[in-house]
């Protein structure tokens, strides 16, 4: 496996992050703040370095290299595999009637199936029901294929998010990435380092991924007394107090984010669905949690590994970014001071995590979750 990293800030020239090499037909992941990725010439540019690669964009909260975690820049991570093969396949939310679910089961379905190791999904993240997504996938795929990936990000904007493959940048894009060989050994883990705290309550109404009541008052009303004064940040106050959702039927909680409010109905809506009748907690957390995740997740990828991993992939939520701050690339430290400090490191942070549960076979929406995938050939 050959890796070349690049990155771009605006009006400069592609910086080298690593030893320049010859690549053919490289898999290009491009990932970047979004004003950087609607350039016109976004794609014409770097098809010009790369003129054999096959370039998948993705917007981001912030981009993950081997040895930096960078804003307001575009990062550029191409792959030339030895043993193993790619396939991309896309879908578009706004040129299709399909639901998030439907279009989740028409994406996987695009792929050739033999000899699926594994999917990278980098998805569009500003409205699409990332649970149904993550159901319509797992009702596709195969039991033993690995599903990991993220919601594309906007900085804390919450505006829109931009992917594509092969093209500019546009909304609504959803692109998976395939896997393929018999040598590819791939494993992965999440954590996240949030504890629930307050009084457990019943999900009273809701719909999909907007939550209406709790104890059946309004859901809104509930969480602005919680926060106090911080109730006049949101939505992007959430972020530091997201929800834990125990659903009666699982045995795990996941955590979810709030992507909005809706002011007149009292409603907020999140980045996945928040069922009747499930239990949900506020949560919280601290900095050295947060950083101890990482290292945790990093621990449980590797028990799993057969060969030296050579690329880890990191999907991390804007949430855990934004509450680490100055000490965010202690979460990348700790993950490299596991994994080995010569492992190759790409990744994003995200509006939303995309991961099976540990110990579990299909794939999950997190929110404020480290998912590390690590892949060696």
């Amino acid at each position: 496996m050959k890796i070349v990293q690049l990155r771009k800030y605006k009006d400069q020239d592609w910086q080298s992050l690593t030893q320049y090499q010859e690549l053919k037909n490289p898999l290009v992941m491009v990932f970047g703040n979004r004003f950087e990725l609607e350039a016109p010439k976004i794609h014409k540019g770097i098809k010009s370095i790369f003129p054999n690669g096959e370039i998948v964009y993705g917007s981001t909260s912030g981009n993950i290299t081997t040895h930096a975690i960078d804003d307001e820049c575009i990062t550029l991570t191409a792959i030339e595999f030895e043993k193993s093969t790619f396939e991309i396949r896309t879908i578009n939310l706004n040129e299709t009637e399909l639901n998030s679910y439907n279009a989740g089961v028409e994406l996987v379905n695009r792929l050739p199936k033999e000899n699926l190791k594994f999917i990278f999904i980098i998805s569009e993240g500003s409205f699409v029901n990332g649970s149904d997504l993550t159901k319509g996938m797992n009702f596709a795929v195969d039991n033993n294929v690995l599903i990991t990936g993220g919601l594309c990000g906007d900085d804390n904007r919450f505006e829109r998010t931009l992917a594509s493959y092969n093209e500019n940048p546009k909304d609504g894009e959803i692109v998976a990435i395939g896997f393929y060989g018999d040598t590819l050994d791939v494993s992965s883990s999440i954590e996240a380092g949030w504890k629930p705290f307050g009084p457990e309550r019943i999900v009273t109404k809701s719909k999909g991924n907007i939550l209406y009541e709790l104890d059946s008052k309004p859901a809104l009303d509930l969480y602005k007394k919680y926060l106090g004064e911080k109730s006049k940040e949101l939505p992007a106050a959430a972020l530091y107090y997201p929800l834990g959702v125990k659903i009666e039927e699982d045995d795990q909680s996941y955590v979810r984010t709030i992507l909005n409010i809706n002011e007149e109905y009292n409603a907020m809506i999140f980045a996945g669905d928040v069922p009747l009748n499930s239990k949900v907690q506020l949560m919280m957390s601290s900095v050295d949690s947060l950083i101890r995740a990482s290292s945790q997740a990093a621990n449980i990828a590797l028990e799993s590994k057969i060969n030296k991993t050579q690329l880890a992939l990191i999907v991390s939520c804007i949430g855990r970014k934004l509450l680490l701050d100055q000490r965010i690339i202690e979460e990348l430290e700790e993950v490299k001071e596991v994994i080995g400090n010569d492992v190759f490191v790409s990744g994003f942070h995200s509006y939303g995590e995309i991961a099976p549960f540990n110990d579990e076979n299909m794939c999950q929406l997190h929110n404020q979750t480290f998912v590390l995938t690590l892949i060696s050939e």
